[in-house]
Formats: C-alpha cells, sequence, structure tokens
C-alpha cells in the first residue's frame, strides 16, 4: 500500500521502516481528559510498530502498516524496554 498526499496529489515516500510509537490508554474520564494533541490525563498502554512516510511536497508525515497485535502491552514483561524505543512520536490518545 502507498499512501497520497491528497492536498499535494502526490505519492509519498517510505522515509524510516519499523518505527515504534506508544498508545495511551486514560487515566481521566473522557471529558476531564481529552483526547488528541495536547490531551491531560493518559498513560503508556501499548507499543505499536509500523512504517514512516512523507510527503515530497509538503513533508506531511503518517504511519502505516500498524500491524494487527501490538508488539508490547503494558503488562508484558520488557514493555518498559519497548517504551523506551519509540520515542519518535508523542503518544497516541485515541481510545
Amino acid at each position: 500500500m502507498k499512501p497520497i498526499c491528497i492536498h499535494c496529489e502526490r505519492f509519498m515516500r517510505p522515509k524510516k521502516n519499523g518505527v515504534y510509537f506508544v498508545e495511551g490508554m486514560p487515566t481521566l474520564p473522557r471529558s476531564e481528559g481529552g483526547v488528541g494533541k495536547g490531551a491531560t490525563g493518559w498513560k503508556p498502554y501499548k507499543v505499536w510498530c509500523g512504517d514512516l512516510w512523507i510527503c515530497p511536497s509538503c513533508e506531511y508525515q503518517t504511519i502505516v502498516g500498524v500491524g494487527s497485535a501490538p508488539v508490547a502491552e503494558q503488562h508484558a514483561p520488557g514493555f518498559d524496554s519497548w517504551l523506551a524505543a519509540a520515542t519518535l512520536i508523542p503518544m497516541i490518545k485515541d481510545c
């Protein structure tokens, strides 16, 4: 699958394969913590892996190819090591 930048009408290019990122879980009710960028009240829950793509024109970036299962979850042994490897992007806040 090759992502397309709708804005620039161009195919995106792979920038980095095997990018690890963190999915968060809310620690507060949605009405208090919010979702998305800048939201508060979240903690690390799962680590996922995907491929980072970039638009060659506007440099918009996206991650695709995320598998059907995370590489690690908070209760699994070694979760902290996976968490340390997931530093490229901030935590995903969308439960």
